[in-house]
């Protein structure tokens, strides 16, 4: 049972963190928006979900999995450069800000929902 309760804020948990990445990347897209040369990244949200917690189901305390999200891979966003050859399109860095800002709030919303949930059942 205590597995079970493990895995699933485990699973939330890496979610938020990779959130929280993905805004700071998308961040330094935008305050780099003026700055030459400079190529616009991002990484594959689910993908780097699921190696975070490829491990959820392997039987044996945490410590022994792997800790924490896993290391993202930062790929250059195709898209064109401007004249001074820098690719940040700033309608397309806000969007994925904003979506971004809006998925990470509704995350910690869930979690704490089912954090909640959990001590309502232990008071019980």
């Amino acid at each position: 049972m205590i597995d079970g309760i493990d895995n699933s804020l485990h699973f939330q948990s890496a979610a938020l963190q990779l959130r929280a990445q993905r805004q700071e990347v998308l961040a330094a897209n935008i305050a780099n928006a003026d700055t030459p040369n400079y190529k616009a990244v991002d990484f594959d949200f689910a993908k780097a979900l699921e190696r975070a917690t490829a491990n959820d189901s392997a039987p044996g305390p945490r410590a022994a999995r792997a800790a924490g999200p896993a290391e993202v891979v930062l790929a250059p966003r195709a898209s064109q450069a401007g004249l001074d050859g820098n690719s940040v399109d700033m309608d397309v860095e806000r969007n994925r800000f904003v979506d971004n800002a809006i998925r990470y709030e509704a995350a910690l919303k869930f979690l704490n929902g089912k954090i909640r949930a959990l001590l309502s059942a232990m008071q019980s």
